[in-house]
């Protein structure tokens, strides 16, 4: 396999868990931000440095340079492709931009070794294709999230119970797809048990319940930073997607589409700001599933790969928006205007550009996103592609619902300062940058996006013309 030019890969893993341990050992909160803010800029720097570097290589795929992974276990657990090579930094900023919007006033409860943590596992799992390592992180990400449920005095029973249920299906099918052969009972069974592990992961309907309890108990970066960069669809497509039958990646998308158009259909009710933005939320990430799983449709596949960091960006700015105006007004209720547009303009027009570019807004990353996806699905299954466009268009609706009623109406009365602050605002120029960037210049990133949904595909033939070619090389073996 070819390398990259340093470990930039182990730097960008590293920086976090190192951080983690010097925020721990840090009494002062202040001091403990500061040592999270350079750890989660040195990890910026790094994973952007290994998609510079990958592009220099012209190779799909590289490992890091002086691999210490290779040295200790033998192998190289740490891996950059195209795939993985523009999700890393996207994370990154993310994490690093939760850091720089939280407010002073939120620092004592803002805990940041758990929250580094919980980063470490993240950038881990995405920088992998082992399948015990992919389990392994999305096993240990539970952790720092249950800490945190519990030093805020809530219950974690629900979020622990369907956690507890994922990481024994996804451990028990992991374990018997790679002790049976692909003929065999028990690696259909092992097969069916993964799906089932990945999809509660993902939030797929019926298994959606932990998700919304997570954003109701938990604080609002520690539920953003779990399900926005969205784990569960990266794990399906790196474990289940590539050796799945094709009865079973209907049924994906199925319960894909119908999770969908429940969660839109949800958006809409919503009384509370976080449960839309769940819900919203849900939406979008069961749209991706829906692309990813038309392995034999590149157009589609390239439109949810795009749709992917359309999320991360958009959805993950939008969180940060409310994440803001709640640390002005504490929880926002949907049953009322509050009228913060004049006081908060900032804050308000971004709300309304990362929500629109979440259902796909012409001149932002989601327009092409969209596009893409909706074409694609619609030549696999004019139902299907119906369903994305009714889904689109009812989170619209939700959107705007939401927009008028937290920034319109009677001006806010309140006597505190709730304008943007400097950090705020740096973090919504640099998210706007790129989120009108890639509507306006998209054509790099559907290029990268192609190139991964192709050779993703022609993984899957390969995988196919050996499975079928292993039983009439049998008779031939014994003979």
């Amino acid at each position: 396999m070819n390398e990259l030019h340093l470990p930039w890969l182990e730097l960008g893993v590293l920086a976090p868990l190192l951080g983690a341990f010097g925020a721990a050992l840090l009494s002062d909160s202040k001091a403990g931000r500061r040592a999270g803010l350079w750890a989660g800029a040195v990890a910026l720097l790094a994973t952007s440095a290994a998609w510079w570097d990958l592009a220099i290589v012209h190779v799909f795929e590289a490992h890091d340079r002086w691999d210490l992974m290779r040295y200790l276990f033998g192998r190289d657990l740490l891996v950059i492709d195209e795939l993985s090579a523009p999700l890393l930094p996207l994370v990154a900023l993310l994490y690093l931009l939760t850091q720089v919007t939280t407010s002073r006033m939120k620092l004592e409860r803002f805990w940041v070794p758990g929250y580094l943590t919980s980063q470490t596992a993240t950038m881990v799992a995405l920088s992998s294709r082992e399948p015990w390592l992919i389990v392994g992180m999305l096993v240990l990400g539970v952790v720092p999230i249950w800490l945190k449920l519990k030093r805020r005095g809530e219950s974690p029973r629900v979020f622990m119970l369907y956690m507890s249920l994922m990481s024994l299906l996804l451990i028990s099918g992991v374990g018997l797809i790679s002790q049976f052969s692909n003929a065999s009972f028990a690696h259909t069974a092992g097969l069916l048990l993964l799906t089932a592990g990945i999809l509660l992961r993902a939030g797929v309907v019926p298994l959606h319940s932990w998700v919304i309890d997570l954003y109701e108990k938990a604080g609002f970066a520690s539920a953003l930073m779990y399900t926005t960069p969205l784990i569960g669809v990266y794990a399906a497509l790196r474990l289940i997607l590539p050796v799945t039958p094709t009865w079973l990646l209907t049924s994906i998308a199925l319960l894909a589409l119908l999770t969908a158009l429940y969660a839109a259909g949800m958006t809409l009710v919503q009384r509370d700001a976080r449960r839309f933005y769940c819900m919203l939320l849900l939406s979008n990430s069961a749209l991706v599933l829906v692309g990813l799983v038309e392995l034999n449709q590149p157009i589609g596949m390239t439109g949810a790969l795009c749709a992917w960091l359309s999320v991360i960006l958009a959805l993950g700015g939008l969180g940060l928006t409310l994440r803001c105006v709640e640390s002005r007004t504490g929880r926002i209720s949907l049953a009322a205007y509050h009228g913060l547009f004049e006081r908060t303009p900032m804050l308000a027009g971004f709300f309304l550009l990362t929500g629109l570019a979440s259902i796909g807004f012409p001149g932002t990353i989601g327009f092409i996103a969209i596009e893409l996806l909706v074409d694609g699905t619609i030549q696999v299954s004019p139902w299907l592609g119906v369903g994305l466009v009714i889904t689109a268009a009812i989170n619209g609706l939700a959107v705007l619902h939401a927009y008028f009623r937290i920034f319109t109406g009677k001006p806010h009365t309140e006597t505190i300062d709730v304008r943007s602050r400097p950090r705020e605002r740096l973090a919504i120029l640099v998210l706007t940058l790129m989120i009108i960037g890639g509507g306006l210049w998209p054509q790099p990133g559907v290029n990268s996006r192609f190139h991964a949904a192709a050779h993703l595909i022609e993984s899957r033939q390969d995988l196919a013309s050996q499975s079928a070619a292993a039983p009439r090389q049998q008779p031939a073996v014994g003979h």
